[in-house]
């Protein structure tokens, strides 16, 4: 179960970043008066949490009326948190966890950012969707580690409200370099926890037992 908690968390704080939503949020809203800007922190967060517990909730649903089985969303979300993983660990900015350029010079026309583009998709970004989705999915059948789960969804959620409430002050003392070295780290721990998802979801499918049983030449 402990093991679960730290995957759990390690792996929606790397896809969710709620240091780099922050640095995003300061630079977007710095027109906005606090009072505001603390609205919006709060109402991103919220519509981002609802958003990430539907599909917690209700994703592997959806996936089992396409057909697509459990085998392949460890594969397809492994390869999916692979390449956010080697985005954070060579400091590259991509769709998977922040917004594009043309989603940022959108929001700069925007009076409330709360839920685009905070609450998604700055927060709950394609990464955070299929992380919780196959996190969810792995403990299938065990509701104390999927409770697990949810409360790492959580403890996430919670964090990155904090560090959208002093996004100013992160940005200041942080810094650019700093930002880059926790991306990094956390970048590097999402990467092996990437590789042994498609490692479980290609030994889960019987794919390797195929081509065992298969006849030589």
């Amino acid at each position: 179960m402990f093991e679960t908690a730290i995957v759990s968390f390690t792996t929606l704080f790397a896809t969710v970043g709620p240091i780099d939503v922050a640095v995003m949020y300061a630079a977007l809203s710095s027109d906005s008066p606090p009072p505001r800007r603390r609205a919006m922190a709060l109402r991103g967060t919220l519509v981002a949490a609802g958003i990430l517990l539907f599909f917690a909730l209700f994703g592997r649903t959806v996936l089992d009326h396409l057909g697509i089985s459990l085998a392949a969303l460890r594969t397809a979300g492994g390869i999916l948190l692979l390449l956010i993983a080697i985005d954070m660990v060579f400091a590259r900015s991509s769709g998977g966890v922040s917004t594009t350029d043309d989603e940022i010079r959108e929001a700069a026309k925007k009076e409330d950012l709360s839920v685009f583009p905070l609450a998604t998709p700055l927060i709950a970004g394609p990464g955070a969707m299929g992380a919780i989705l196959l996190l969810m999915a792995n403990a299938e059948g065990q509701p104390r580690l999927q409770m697990m789960v949810l409360l790492s969804l959580a403890l996430v959620m919670i964090i990155t409200l904090l560090a959208l409430l002093g996004a100013n002050h992160l940005q200041r003392y942080i810094g650019v370099t700093g930002l880059h070295v926790i991306s990094r780290v956390f970048g590097v721990v999402l990467a092996a926890l990437a590789v042994q998802f498609i490692i479980d979801g290609i030994g889960q499918s019987g794919l390797l037992q195929m081509l065992q049983d298969s006849p030589v030449g």
